[in-house]
């Protein structure tokens, strides 16, 4: 755990004992103790070891501001509740069925993880109805004296918020800004199924533009800026990728080797972009293979949305 700003640690889960993965925020201000995002179950033996650090526990927390509800990022939220059942967890009002009763979200990342879910994550508890907070954006929270304001920002999700710390100009933006290596420039988008938006991510990353923070905090990693810099190379990276899974799905008409053929479309830009020993780093940490299926998904269900709008015409 390492202060970024005052009353504000980064902790890093160490997620499968990969460094700079998964990193949560602590929040502290006014008697409260606020975590931005809660990572997955099985790292929640090092979130108890950074918090007794701090002399503090489970129990000492208050509140849980989750930005979607994405394994990596809200998987424990229901067992920290058990351990503590008076954390309050907030969430946008799309996501916050789903933490109520996460079956039909566990079904679904079933399919992309074909039986590795348990390895990889851990268990996924309900959160008990009247522990959850639902969001819709615009609202601000209290903490303490501090200020949180609630961004919606799909894009990556159709459930994602942002929250914009007022107090330290710190936006803590999951995964609509992407991922990126403390110390490394370039940024990679991360796409997963079943519902990306290119339209909405725009119009989000506009938004995030609009506060004007004077630094990003990214789950996957850390401190980013200078901002507007980033939040540029975060649209330039989506627009190429997408271009790459529409060229694929043009002209690739063999479904067998349409991943293959993005995923060295990945690798070749992540060549192009950075040392030889960073290239493996980030095509594990941005997992292009998710990218794949929630950008094919997006092109297919576009294909399919203009072929009704013209068949109705």
């Amino acid at each position: 755990m390492r202060e970024i700003a005052t009353g504000t640690s980064l902790i890093d889960l160490i997620f499968l004992g990969y460094p700079e993965a998964i990193g949560l925020c602590l929040l502290e201000s006014g008697g409260e103790l606020a975590l931005v995002d809660c990572g997955p179950s099985n790292c929640l033996p090092t979130l108890r070891k950074e918090l007794a650090g701090r002399g503090l526990s489970v129990r000492d927390l208050t509140l849980i501001l989750l930005t979607h509800i994405h394994l990596d990022h809200a998987g424990a939220a229901g067992s920290l509740v058990r351990e503590n059942p008076k954390l309050r967890v907030y969430v946008h009002e799309k996501g916050a069925p789903h933490l109520a009763d996460p079956a039909k979200l566990l079904r679904s990342a079933e399919r992309l993880y074909h039986g590795e879910m348990q390895t990889l994550f851990g268990d996924f508890l309900a959160v008990p109805q009247e522990n959850i907070r639902s969001l819709a954006g615009g609202e601000t929270l209290q903490l303490g004296p501090r200020k949180i304001e609630v961004v919606y920002t799909p894009g990556h999700a159709s459930h994602h918020v942002s929250y914009f710390d007022q107090s330290t100009g710190i936006a803590f933006t999951g995964d609509t800004t992407g991922l990126r290596y403390p110390g490394l420039p370039f940024v990679a988008p991360l796409t997963p199924p079943p519902d990306i938006d290119l339209d909405a991510w725009k119009h989000s990353l506009a938004e995030i533009s609009r506060l004007k923070p004077a630094r990003l905090c990214l789950t996957h990693f850390g401190p980013a800026e200078p901002v507007q810099g980033h939040l540029d190379q975060v649209w330039e990276g989506l627009q190429r990728w997408a271009e790459f899974a529409a060229h694929i799905l043009r002209c690739e008409p063999d479904e067998r080797s349409q991943l293959p053929a993005f995923l060295r479309r990945a690798n070749q830009d992540f060549e192009q972009h950075m040392p030889p020993e960073d290239v493996k780093r980030y095509a594990m940490g941005s997992n292009p293979t998710l990218s794949w299926f929630g950008l094919s998904r997006y092109w297919t269900k576009r294909a399919a949305a203009n072929s009704a709008t013209q068949g109705a015409s």
